[in-house]
């Protein structure tokens, strides 16, 4: 009968039940939270329902030393968790974003590349703040990335500067993203006036194809001179597009921007959401992240849309500021902000596709800022 109890006993010491604490269940709670906003609000639900879940494994309370825990050497999450930790994922996304990506809309009005350019002032405006809150460089240039909407560039930025906050700064960047017709509409209310929201642009010419094959190719030699340290995002970036648009490799580009982008999409997600173990997650520098990465969106957006109407002051063919906030690279969720503020005030109008061209140039943007970074804080 002792056996028996002492078996029993055993048995409790290797449960959940008995190695549980409040910070998994708060964790835990936090995954729900997330997988319920991707499905019942539709919030980005291809990156928040795979780390709302994969907060919930990462969470789930364990004896230790059974080796399946995410930070476990030679453990299948830890084996997956190194595509994260290495860098690996990000500019495999990248190969799919540009081979789903249509650069026409810049190509046709390359001065947009302005705006785009402008918004990154949120990853810079954010880094200083880090600063002056007393992270480190290479921690507050991991924390500025957030200003750009790209989680990929953030974890890819992130894993070579500041291991330690991937978590904290991928989860939030990844929410922010999820959030952004929140974040954006009331900034661009209060900056702009009825007047200028009203201001209608030309729909942009045609591009030919000659231009599209040549577009990767000197965007790619343009700014991987200029930031060399960029180059495994911007080269694959790149890359991807030219397969989408040279015409001859539909195959490859199908591959890259459907099946190959849906499983790296959903690895990194699940395993960036494992990552944020409860002791590692529930700290005063995941707060202050958070904190910081929404003030980085809010500069982003708001430099996005002064930019323009600065420029307006020294144009006459005026650009609606309302494309100003697509400058943030989240494909194409700012783009469609812009279209929906702008048709508020004008129904006829739509900005949709002359926003895309700040958009995409954000995307770019975001790879650059994070090369900049890289190369003097690594």
């Amino acid at each position: 009968m002792s056996q028996i109890f002492e078996s029993l006993q055993q048995f409790w010491q290797f449960t959940g039940f008995a190695n549980c604490a409040w910070q998994n269940l708060v964790m835990i709670l936090i995954g729900i939270f997330f997988i319920t906003m991707g499905i019942v609000k539709e919030w980005e639900p291809l990156l928040l329902v795979p780390i709302g879940f994969g907060m919930i494994i990462g969470n789930i309370p364990m004896f230790p030393g059974l080796n399946i825990g995410i930070y476990e050497d030679g453990s299948v999450l830890n084996i997956l968790y190194q595509g994260v930790k290495q860098g690996w994922y990000p500019p495999l996304i990248f190969l799919g974003i540009g081979a789903m990506t249509d650069f026409s809309a810049l190509i046709s009005q390359p001065r947009l590349i302005l705006i785009g350019a402008a918004a990154q002032m949120g990853i810079f405006g954010a880094y200083l703040l880090a600063l002056l809150l007393g992270f480190a460089p290479n921690e507050a240039g991991a924390i500025g990335i957030i200003g750009g909407a790209d989680g990929p560039t953030a974890i890819f930025l992130s894993s070579k500067l500041a291991p330690d906050l991937m978590g904290a700064i991928a989860v939030s960047a990844y929410s922010y993203m999820a959030l952004v017709p929140v974040i954006q509409r009331p900034i661009m209310l209060l900056l702009t006036t009825k007047k200028e929201r009203l201001i209608e642009m030309p729909k942009p010419r045609k591009v030919s194809q000659r231009e599209r094959i040549i577009f990767p190719i000197v965007g790619f030699l343009t700014t991987a001179f200029i930031v060399p340290s960029g180059l495994p995002l911007l080269g694959m970036l790149f890359f991807g597009n030219l397969l989408k648009e040279s015409g001859v490799t539909k195959r490859l580009a199908n591959t890259a921007s459907g099946p190959l982008i849906d499983v790296v999409t959903t690895l990194i997600g699940v395993t960036v959401g494992a990552s944020t173990q409860a002791d590692k997650f529930l700290t005063g520098k995941s707060a202050m992240i958070f904190g910081l990465g929404l003030l980085s969106f809010v500069i982003a957006t708001a430099s996005g849309v002064l930019f323009v109407k600065f420029i307006n002051l020294f144009t006459k063919n005026k650009i609606n500021p309302l494309i100003g906030n697509a400058g943030v690279s989240a494909v194409p969720d700012s783009a469609r902000v812009s279209e929906v503020v702008g048709r508020e005030a004008n129904p006829s109008n739509h900005l949709l596709m002359n926003a895309m061209a700040p958009n995409v140039a954000g995307v770019i943007g975001s790879a650059v800022a994070a090369g900049i970074l890289l190369g003097f804080l690594g």
